[in-house]
């Protein structure tokens, strides 16, 4: 009898079994697979992953615990038995299924390649019955039969088009789905036999609504938003596009466009679209990505508003899942939180960095949730901040997801549409008619009409506008709004206009990422609050409320940037519409483009300010922010990066890791590719700082002991990032203090000087070994 793990303390007959543990992963492998027609590459996955448990030394291994490598024999298997690309990818994610992804040839991020795995001397495993051993007859087929039959087709297409390149970022891909499949079936089975009541609470996907279940949740919803709606001019856009989304939603799954003016109301009409396009086509869930993670939380709450009155707070957090870093699960069901670990849920609401970064990775649990995607619909929210030096690696993966994983993929924007394939923008996104290109589909019946329609700010370009001046002009307004490029230029220009405010400053709010997520989200409130109840309120922030924060000022000033950026600054301007002239009529809201005393900082915003600058130069546009002046800044932003595959690719490009052999195989450098895919550097150490009680309370439980995920996640909410450089000036000061920090581990930084938070700027990391002179009287 072989076995696969023991029990503690108990005899081999509650063992499980190794022949039980094998036909689980493989069955549940092949279900995963099979949302992508890979039904029988999941189930040789599953019944050779562990086939090297079958050796004496393993067995040996479950009395007398020691290091026994089994996950190569598994490997080996398969690329001994299927020759070609089926054998290399099924051992890439077989040797992986613990480690991770390896790279072809190369040791990388401490994995031993593939090459090397394969040529390994494992222990004897002979003892593996025939059946286990066997492929599935679907494998045995020829090469591109073997295949799923939409990634044959698109094999096959590359092969006339002689594209070894887009040959080999296929089937890499595929390897990734296949891993993806597997680690999550080991680790589910893995479960269920050795944590029973975790296992159990899992999400039941056959008790999920259905799409369209949800679809008509959200009808009943919108009807009684309609009703309870004053008759605007704006909610009767908001009305067209709505309209615009359910007759689109039938149309087949593909790439879609949804150019909507910010205000337009986006996030509801594109749900909207989702589940009824689900619905019709036997689509699985919806995925939202979102740039950032400030606006992560206010879509979730939107869609929970919508299904917790049907289902209920704890049942609607399983429903809608929120994935990201800033997320506190603690009021979370373990169903919901559970749900994260693998996307296991009809709606998933997560941010860019978390969805791109995963199509990219090499570590199992980043990839859990991968085999998830197929057949999904994929919002992405303000496409067009996809980072230009990623471009051509993030289109490539989306349209693979459409073209051979069963997505629809909806780019929705407020300004003109960047991302699809033209003349200009050789990388672009399109749609396959029977083979053959043909153009993103718009949603919107007239982009440019809606715009003109739905104008509510004018944009005025005054030039150079120091900080002194723009101060006296901050003052002046009581309610405004100015965004600024950088951190250092929001603390100065706040500071300024404090002084200029003297003792009328109350309302005066400064927003930047050196306020931890829980200060920001107060301040968020705060703002709202005073907006709507008219008092003062003269807000000084970074870029960061310009991603679909719902804030609506009469005035806004925006610091010299790209268009795109402009277009969204606008979006916190007369946003409802209810501007009035002195004349009681309806009037503009203004946006104030200015050229600021600091310059963009370098790199891709002080890129994208002088592209606007070009644009403003031409004369042309009485209205920067119209359809044209926008198709003109991409023109010179984006689109004329032509070239180079690396001018869309990283400094260190991503997609030349994944090649070929002579005879097809994948040669795959997936760790390779994982380190190089960072959408967010890692130039910042995050340091948690003990803001408020609850902040106060999470570090004190850190001092205490070292840290579970849980008290990770919810630390999160306290933590701000912090360049090297004053990170190391912090520490040689004394004013950032490292737990548990070891020679192979940095630990968790702590800041210990509090006088360096401050209550209206948050975290002075320039200024270490600062103090309020208070506290330094004995």
């Amino acid at each position: 009898m072989f076995f696969s793990r023991s029990v503690d303390g108990q005899p081999q007959s509650v063992w499980e079994r190794l022949p039980d543990h094998l036909a689980a992963v493989a069955a549940r492998a092949a279900g995963f697979a099979d949302a992508y027609g890979a039904a029988a590459w999941g189930e040789a996955a599953g019944r050779w992953h562990d086939l090297g448990k079958y050796s004496r030394e393993f067995q040996d291994h479950l009395v007398t615990p020691s290091q026994v490598d089994h996950a190569t024999a598994g490997a080996q298997h398969a690329a001994g038995t299927l020759p070609g690309p089926a054998g290399r990818l099924l051992a890439y994610a077989i040797a992986g299924h613990h480690a991770g992804l390896a790279d072809a040839q190369a040791k990388t991020a401490g994995r031993t390649a593939l090459a090397d795995r394969l040529r390994k001397s494992v222990p004897d495993w002979s003892a593996a019955p025939a059946t286990e051993r066997a492929a599935p007859p679907a494998l045995a087929a020829p090469q591109l039969d073997a295949f799923p039959p939409a990634l044959a087709a698109a094999l096959r297409r590359d092969a006339a088009a002689q594209d070894r390149d887009r040959l080999a970022f296929r089937l890499a891909f595929l390897g990734r789905m296949l891993f993806s499949a597997l680690c999550d079936a080991d680790s589910l089975e893995s479960e269920r036999f050795g944590d029973r009541v975790t296992s159990a609470a899992r999400p039941n996907g056959a008790a999920a609504p259905s799409m369209g279940d949800l679809a008509a949740i959200l009808d009943a919803h919108l009807a009684h938003l309609a009703a309870a709606a004053p008759s605007t001019p704006v909610n009767a856009r908001r009305a067209e596009v709505l309209a615009a989304c359910r007759k689109a939603a039938d149309r087949p799954p593909g790439f879609f466009s949804l150019s909507v003016p910010t205000g337009g109301g986006k996030t509801l009409a594109s749900l909207a679209f989702s589940l009824r396009h689900a619905a019709r086509h036997g689509l699985r869930r919806v995925v939202t990505a979102i740039p950032f993670t400030s606006v992560i939380e206010q879509t979730a709450g939107v869609y929970r508003d919508v299904f917790a009155p049907a289902f209920g707070e704890e049942r609607t957090a399983e429903i809608v899942l929120e994935h990201h870093s800033a997320r506190d699960p603690e009021g979370d069901s373990l169903t919901a939180r559970l749900a994260a670990e693998n996307w296991d849920a009809p709606l998933v609401v997560t941010t860019n960095v978390q969805l791109f970064e995963s199509l990219f990775a090499a570590r199992k649990a980043a990839c859990r949730k991968l085999h998830r995607l197929a057949g999904s619909v994929i919002v992405l929210d303000e496409a067009q901040t996809l980072p230009p030096d990623l471009l051509a690696p993030c289109l490539r993966a989306l349209s693979e997801l459409v073209e051979v994983y069963g997505c629809t993929v909806v780019l929705c924007t407020a300004t003109q549409p960047a991302l699809e394939k033209r003349e200009e923008f050789s990388i672009g996104l399109e749609n396959l008619t029977d083979g053959r290109p043909a153009p993103v589909r718009e949603i919107v019946p007239a982009p440019a009409a809606l715009h003109a329609a739905m104008r509510r700010v004018r944009c005025e370009w005054v030039g150079p506008l120091p900080d002194v001046a723009l101060a006296e002009r901050l003052a002046a307004e009581p309610q405004v709004l100015c965004v600024v490029n950088s951190r250092p230029h929001a603390r100065e220009l706040f500071e300024a206009t404090r002084s200029e405010l003297g003792d009328d400053a109350e309302g005066l709010i400064h927003l930047s990422t050196n306020l931890c997520a829980a200060h920001r989200a107060e301040r968020f409130a705060e703002i709202r609050r005073r907006l709507a109840e008219g008092e003062p309120c003269r807000v000084v922030s970074t870029q960061l409320i310009e991603a679909g924060v719902d804030v609506d000022f009469p005035a806004v000033f925006r610091a010299l940037c790209g268009l795109d950026s402009a277009a969204q600054a606008a979006g916190r301007c007369n946003r409802e519409g209810r501007l009035l002239g002195p004349d009681g009529e309806p009037a503009e809201g203004v946006l104030t483009l200015f050229e600021p005393d600091r310059p963009a900082p370098p790199g891709l915003l002080a890129s994208a300010a002088h592209r606007t600058l070009e644009v403003i130069a031409t004369g042309d546009y009485s209205d920067l922010l119209s359809p044209d002046a926008v198709r003109t800044f991409f023109e010179l932003h984006l689109w004329a990066r032509k070239g180079r595959r690396g001018d869309w690719d990283a400094e260190k490009p991503v997609l030349p890791c994944f090649k070929l052999a002579n005879d097809l195989a994948p040669l795959a450098d997936y760790a390779t590719a994982d380190e190089r895919f960072r959408m967010i550097p890692d130039e910042a150490t995050p340091v948690f700082v003990p803001w408020g009680a609850e902040g106060e309370r999470l570090i004190e439980r850190l001092r205490r002991h070292p840290p579970d995920r849980r008290l990770l996640r919810k630390l999160r909410r306290y933590a701000v990032g912090v360049h090297d450089r004053n990170f190391a000036a912090l520490v040689q000061s004394g004013d950032v203090e490292r737990l548990y920090a070891a020679t192979d581990f940095e630990g968790f930084a702590v800041l210990a000087n509090p006088d360096l938070y401050d209550a209206a700027l948050g975290l002075r990391p320039d200024q270490p070994g600062w103090y309020e002179p208070g506290t330094l009287v004995v």
